[in-house]
């Protein structure tokens, strides 16, 4: 017989133990992530008194596919549009935690006598807090819901992004022996390169090869269509210079602006599941109890780091993005930990081989002391602002939460600065896109035509018919970056506002057409050995072609439309589907008020009822707005609606509103039946005698539904189908009746009967 591999004993061994660890920690109500990181040290070389794992390996490089899904999973829930209408409060918030933190980090490791690698990526490890700890306390503690909630998982989304972006700068830091300020702006430019190109390109293709299929696309062929991309972007980034992680964010980012993204984020997740579990479990075979007792003390020395450094940190951080102090407290408070984004930093630097072995146990060690104070760290929030709010003078807190509020709401930006930012980021992108469309026909369709026209004499045809294409291809992108915001609002608001105008809204035309110009001048340097007169005279006459061509201007429109389509497409989808938050949601008056989303349970007793009977208004104070149910929103709703399970009941409140809201939802529930094993239902056969107290009374006057709570379903009399029972007929000595009930009240029937 033959022997199984010892990957899968292996499999078998982890996944066994992560299951019996796993439902003792849902038992106690901790994160999974904990019981999956004690299962790990269970299993792990450093457990001498239990089964281990064989083939590290290979478990490893599973653990690694692991990561590539969680970062894939973690794009399909992002948009880079959220963040765009976030504003810059959580952008000013989490890049200064991520800072603060991060150099805490690097001084801590220093004051040990640690490598430089080890402090520089120990600083990038105590900044990412976990979102997924984060959201699990969040929901146990009922807090959800509340303001504060709501910008701390904003922050969250954001840190997760610029983890990606940290992550590829560590990269580049640990591949360079000591790399300057010049190879790290290289370094940042490459990424944001490649992250523009690559969600351009995306949100323009993907949708659309989706769109042509979709037809033809069940679940099954959809999650390997998603998986399949996932895979193919990770190999590509890899051979960019970037992770395979990095990949797999970017087209799980590009997959979140599809329709499709709820039905493939929900396919996924068992694959995520499966594979964050073995990566979970491969982070916890690397403690080493020996390392946990030799740096015990740098142990709890970061856990004081994260929790103070967070707390004061924090809190600075999110008064700067405009919070009040008492909010700005509890956010600070809520992200004292660290959690998977840790443990994938440090993952990258024991692959890199640029890191100490013994940072990454202590790391974990740090992480599943801090997740356990999580929530406490919570409810600590409220009581420390009580306590500092009696020990500060009162206009001191009054003109500080004056200060933050008034900070968020900036006036409108001038015409000016919108104007240019606009012109800016236009200029950026078509550059971006005109430069890949360049290198793509250089690096591959040169080559081809070189070969296809072979020899000195049509070697400057291959290069004519090349530069040709390109220009053809660029010229929409060129014509978009010339002639977008020339005739918006701001352009003729300004040019009549002034004639000082003039001449700098002229210049804004110059500079981009200069730009224009040299990429015409780039093809043709590259493609000829023309003087440099004579290139920039092509490349002058080609910019006055493409401006005045009909053909290309309606190229441009044309593809412009379509990548807006693409990106609008699961906004359309929400509309449509009654699924989008009103417009009005972060503009009500009162800095206590905002909009919430509650879930009615299946079991909830509030089935059935309408809401004047709820009376929620007077019981908690909370309005409800509008009631989404199956795809459809019910806008302002009259007493007379009745309320459905599974309806999504959206509430107008404030947090202490939505607590007691929240927790009367949850309470008032039907219970579980503990004794369901006994509500099995028989059927069983009943003859009429003469002493029994049915005879001479019909079905409704026996009371054997009402009292026994019993159905007869049917009388026999002889023939091949039982005759079914009228109400009104009386029962008879020898009927012969069937009777479905459960056991005991059949027991109870047949006793009385």
């Amino acid at each position: 017989m033959a022997e199984l591999p010892s990957l899968i004993e292996d499999l078998a061994l982890m996944l066994v133990v992560a299951g019996v660890v796993t439902l003792i920690f849902k038992k106690l109500k901790q994160p999974l992530v904990l019981g999956y990181i004690v299962a790990g040290f269970l299993v792990s070389p450093h457990m001498p008194y239990t089964a281990s794992v064989v083939d590290t390996e290979n478990i490893h490089l599973w653990a690694d596919i692991g990561v590539m899904f969680l970062l894939f999973s973690l794009g399909l829930d992002f948009s880079f549009k959220k963040i765009l209408k976030m504003g810059a409060s959580p952008i000013i918030s989490t890049c200064t935690i991520i800072f603060c933190m991060s150099m805490l980090g690097v001084c801590v490791g220093y004051s040990f006598g640690w490598e430089k690698m080890d402090c520089i990526f120990l600083g990038g490890m105590l900044a990412m807090s976990s979102t997924t700890i984060i959201y699990k306390a969040f929901d146990d503690l009922g807090l959800r819901q509340q303001q504060f909630a709501g910008m701390v998982m904003s922050v969250l989304i954001l840190e997760d992004i610029l983890a990606i972006v940290m992550m590829v700068m560590l990269s580049a830091i640990a591949s360079g022996n000591n790399p300057d300020g010049g190879q790290m702006l290289g370094s940042v430019m490459k990424i944001g390169f490649f992250l523009v190109l690559w969600l351009i390109v995306g949100i323009f293709a993907i949708p659309l090869f989706l769109r042509s299929v979709r037809r033809l696309i069940n679940n099954e062929v959809l999650l390997v269509v998603a998986l399949g991309l996932c895979c193919a972007m990770a190999v590509f980034s890899t051979k960019v210079g970037f992770s395979s992680a990095f990949g797999a964010f970017i087209m799980g980012s590009i997959l979140a602006e599809t329709i499709e993204a709820e039905r493939i984020e929900r396919l996924v997740e068992p694959v995520k599941n499966l594979f964050g579990a073995i990566f979970f479990v491969s982070v916890g075979m690397l403690v080493d109890p020996k390392i946990l007792v030799e740096y015990a003390v740098p142990i709890l020395c970061l856990v004081m780091t994260i929790l103070l450094g967070q707390a004061v940190f924090g809190t600075f951080s999110f008064m700067l993005g405009g919070e009040s102090l008492k909010s700005a407290m509890r956010c600070g408070f809520s992200m004292a930990q660290i959690g998977e984004f840790s443990f994938i930093i440090a993952s990258l630097g024991l692959s890199l081989g640029v890191i100490s072995d013994f940072l990454y146990p202590v790391v974990v060690a740090v992480s599943v002391i801090t997740t356990f104070l999580t929530p406490y760290m919570i409810r600590l929030a409220t009581p420390a602002y009580s306590h500092l709010e009696h020990r500060l003078p009162n206009k001191l807190i009054q003109s500080l939460n004056r200060l933050t509020i008034n900070s968020t709401h900036t006036q409108e930006q001038s015409n000016w600065k919108k104007l240019l930012s606009q012109m800016t980021t236009y200029t950026l992108i078509y550059s971006i896109l005109s430069s890949a469309t360049i290198a793509v026909m250089f690096t591959f369709v040169l080559p081809f035509t070189r070969k296809l026209l072979p020899g000195w004499e049509l070697h400057w045809y291959a290069n004519a018919i090349t530069g040709l294409l390109t220009v053809i291809l660029i010229s929409p992108f060129l014509r978009a970056m010339l002639m977008k915001k020339n005739h918006s609002e701001e352009f003729k608001a300004l040019w009549a506002e002034s004639h000082r105008n003039h001449l700098p809204l002229l210049f804004t035309i110059l500079v981009r057409m200069v730009i224009a110009i040299a990429f015409i001048f780039y093809i043709c340097n590259y493609l000829s050995r023309f003087s440099s007169a004579l290139m920039i005279t092509i490349g002058v006459v080609v910019v006055l072609l493409i401006i005045f061509s009909r053909t290309v201007k309606m190229r441009s429109i044309t593809l412009e439309r379509l990548f807006v389509q693409n990106l609008r497409s699961r906004d359309i989808q929400a509309q449509v589907n009654g699924r989008k938050r009103p417009l009005y949601e972060g503009k009500l008056l009162d800095r206590d008020i905002h909009i919430a989303d509650f879930q009615v349970p299946f079991n909830s007793q509030w089935m059935g009822q309408t809401l004047k009977q709820l009376n929620l208004g007077q019981k908690y104070g909370v309005h409800i707005s509008s009631i989404l149910r199956g795809g459809c929103r019910i806008n302002i709703p009259d007493g007379d609606y009745i309320v459905f399970p599974g309806d999504v009941l959206q509430a107008i409140g404030s947090d202490e509103q939505f607590t007691g809201f929240r927790q009367a939802l949850e309470k008032e529930v039907l219970g579980e039946d503990v004794d369901i094993e006994k509500r099995e239902m028989k059927l069983r056969q009943l003859v009429i005698g003469e002493d029994s107290p049915f005879v001479g009374k019909s079905l409704i006057e026996s009371g054997i539904r009402d009292i026994y709570s019993c159905m007869v379903v049917g009388l026999e009399e002889g023939k091949e189908n039982l005759s079914s029972y009228k109400p009104t007929r009386k029962f008879k000595v020898g009927d012969i009746i069937w009777v479905v009930g459960e056991r005991e009240a059949l027991d109870a029937l047949t006793a009385n009967h």
